[in-house]
């Protein structure tokens, strides 16, 4: 097998995933999508603080393999093919495209001289600029952190895969303020993966929603979880329930401490912190709906993942949002608590008529599907050659 694959792919954020055991989060399943559909024809890319380098092709098609069946013993497989191909590792990348689609190291120290020596040519996927538009729900120095990582793109980039025209949007802003120029780009929604559920998704006994993605501040769990509150008080048993999944992230001190010790939301709210993609899809086969209230996205994966399960939605009324799935959702002002309440009150009764004509509005939703993505990604990328 010839050392010269067409592609060269960054597969360091999906190391470092596997590495710490991690479910997967949307950043994720972008990565591994882009593993499945241009692994067989990529070599392999591994950076680690000052340390960067191309893999041969054998050394990367087991690496590939490796991380999409991970099993329990990858610490030590890994480390294992490490040392054995240690000697199979390049430094040139002769003029072919290197695809980082997880913002990877683009803010690490040499990263930019690496992108510019290396002789290749750069595609970045960015993801969002929230922490650059939004410091508030970032951990502490990641909108500095930010900054440098799209400052790089720009000025090292070959091309920009945008997974919204929303997220392109905010990047031109981004780009005119710091006076750099805009390297050719497209927009191209990422795929939703639709698994069969392993529930048969019928009603829940007793009205149910669900919260979708990691927990962390700008998902605005804290906004269900005061309006729970008040259900729990004045409607004790007859109230809906309310289920959680996602993984805790950062920056949401405040919710982690109401969700383990508030008692009044006993039995009401449910936190779930493993959950596989076959599972989800069934809570949201039996949801009245999902309940989006984010301040901030740069996609919103589990919107349209609830629209393709049949679940209908309740979500902010953000731009990427109507720009992902129209007019279908139930758009609300992430800051109106009072009008949340209202209406999962009102999807919450079995003849409401609001959920009813967004079912009937889903007949219209076309699911985002990764033959479409790659199919655009790569006419863009045969007219930049």
């Amino acid at each position: 097998m010839a050392d010269d694959a067409p592609l060269l792919l960054d597969v360091t954020r999906l190391i470092w995933r596997r590495w710490k055991g991690r479910l997967p989060t949307g950043i994720d399943r972008v990565a591994l999508a882009y593993l499945e559909h241009f692994g067989p024809r990529a070599q392999a890319v591994v950076q680690h603080q000052r340390f960067r380098r191309i893999l041969d092709t054998k050394a990367s098609q087991e690496l590939f393999a490796l991380l999409r069946s991970p099993g329990r013993s990858f610490r030590r497989t890994f480390v294992t093919g490490l040392l054995k191909n240690v000697a199979h590792l390049k430094g040139n990348g002769r003029g072919r495209f290197y695809l980082n689609v997880g913002h990877t190291g683009l803010n690490a120290t040499g990263f930019k001289t690496w992108a510019r020596n290396a002789d290749v040519r750069p595609i970045y996927l960015v993801h969002d600029l929230i922490p650059i538009t939004h410091p508030q729900f970032a951990r502490s120095g990641e909108d500095l952190r930010h900054r440098q990582r799209m400052r790089t793109a720009l000025e090292t980039g070959s091309g920009i895969i945008g997974n919204s025209q929303a997220t392109l949007d905010e990047l031109a802003r981004f780009a005119e303020a710091e006076r750099l120029e805009m390297p050719p780009f497209i927009a191209a929604r990422l795929g939703i993966d639709t698994p069969q559920a392993k529930t048969r998704g019928d009603a829940a006994v007793d009205p149910m929603f669900v919260s979708l993605g990691t927990i962390e501040a700008r998902k605005n769990h804290l906004l269900l979880l005061n309006i729970w509150s008040e259900f729990a008080t004045n409607l004790g048993d007859k109230a809906p329930r309310l289920l959680i999944i996602g993984q805790r992230g950062w920056e949401a001190d405040e919710t982690f401490q109401r969700l383990d010790h508030d008692e009044k939301l006993r039995g009401l709210v449910v936190e779930l912190g493993r959950c596989s993609d076959e599972e989800a899809a069934g809570h949201l086969r039996s949801a009245r709906a999902l309940l989006f209230p984010s301040f901030a996205e740069g996609y919103g994966l589990p919107l349209a993942e609830a629209l393709a399960a049949g679940a209908p939605a309740i979500a902010s009324d953000l731009p990427v949002f109507r720009e992902l799935c129209g007019d279908i959702p139930t758009y609300l002002d992430p800051h109106d608590e009072a009008a949340w309440k209202s209406a999962i009150l009102d999807f919450a009764r079995p003849d409401s008529a609001a959920r009813g004509t967004q079912i009937q509005r889903m007949n219209g939703f076309v699911v985002p599907s990764w033959t479409d993505h790659f199919s655009s990604v790569e006419a863009w990328l045969r007219r930049l050659i």
